[in-house]
């Protein structure tokens, strides 16, 4: 399995998504078939629960100083994109799943919540079947880990955190 981890600089952010850098909210956003982790297709996304990983996100996150605002898993798009819209986090880690390779509305809803964000992929999508080598997000994103399995979702925190903490060292909080 490929492992692909990568963080670009806070320099590279938009000014207004580098607005929202220095805040501590968490939210975590599963797209379609992630209830299904653990019983669905081990050998390709592991025996991981959903529950487990989201648990593992938030004690990862409490020990970086950021706090998971929420967690949400839903099979329909548009409740990903209501959720977004509520804007009450800073960061954002999603696992858009198919809607990776599929929904220029997830990806406009990205581009309009300005916040930086994490892309995790508990598999390599871009080394599996031809179609899932298309990705809306992929250039949006502030980190992207992709192929680590479950403990993608606490390299995405790491790099998050380390992320947050330069943003509060140019904001003057640290």
């Amino acid at each position: 399995m490929a492992e692909i981890s990568k963080r670009i600089e806070l320099a590279a952010m938009s000014p207004r998504t580098r607005a929202h850098a220095a805040g501590d909210g968490l939210l975590m956003l599963s797209g379609p078939n992630l209830n299904l982790l653990g019983e669905r297709e081990p050998e390709t996304y592991g025996t991981t629960t959903l529950a487990e990983i989201e648990a593992s996100v938030a004690t990862a996150a409490a020990a970086a100083g950021l706090h998971l605002v929420d967690a949400v898993q839903s099979n329909h798009e548009g409740e990903l994109i209501d959720r977004l819209h509520v804007r009450d986090f800073s960061w954002l880690i999603i696992n858009p799943s198919g809607l990776t390779h599929t929904s220029v509305s997830l990806r406009d809803a990205l581009l309009a919540v300005e916040r930086p964000f994490a892309e995790v992929h508990l598999s390599d999508p871009a080394t599996r079947e031809p179609f899932r080598s298309v990705n809306f997000v992929e250039d949006l994103a502030a980190v992207t880990v992709r192929g680590h399995g479950a403990t993608g979702y606490l390299r995405a925190v790491a790099l998050i955190a380390e992320l947050w903490s330069a943003a509060r060292t140019a904001d003057g909080h640290q």
